[in-house]
């Protein structure tokens, strides 16, 4: 990997928003900021920057994995002929 010039330390372009991201780019990007991190390519204050970012990019990508497992399970249980998740916690909450 090239180092990093001073100038594009200081001029980091416009990230986009976590929400906006898709797993696959949000992961890459995560892994981005901790190899900086582990090559000392980044000083303190940036580097604490970039955590408060990696914090957001995990939510984002744990949002997506428990959006997919929910309908994974979903997909599961339809394929084995039981009613969806809802209606079997409404007919729970009629007992």
């Amino acid at each position: 990997m090239t180092p990093r010039s001073k100038a594009t330390d200081t001029q980091q372009p416009a990230q986009p928003d976590p929400d906006d991201m898709s797993f696959e780019a949000a992961v890459e990007e995560l892994e981005s900021i901790v190899e900086r991190i582990e090559q000392g390519e980044i000083g303190l204050e940036e580097a604490l920057s970039q955590r408060k970012r990696g914090d957001a990019l995990i939510k984002r990508c744990r949002r997506i994995l428990d959006t997919a497992e929910q309908e994974l399970k979903q997909a599961d249980a339809e394929s084995m002929g039981e009613p969806p998740a809802d209606a079997t916690d409404d007919e729970a909450d009629e007992a």
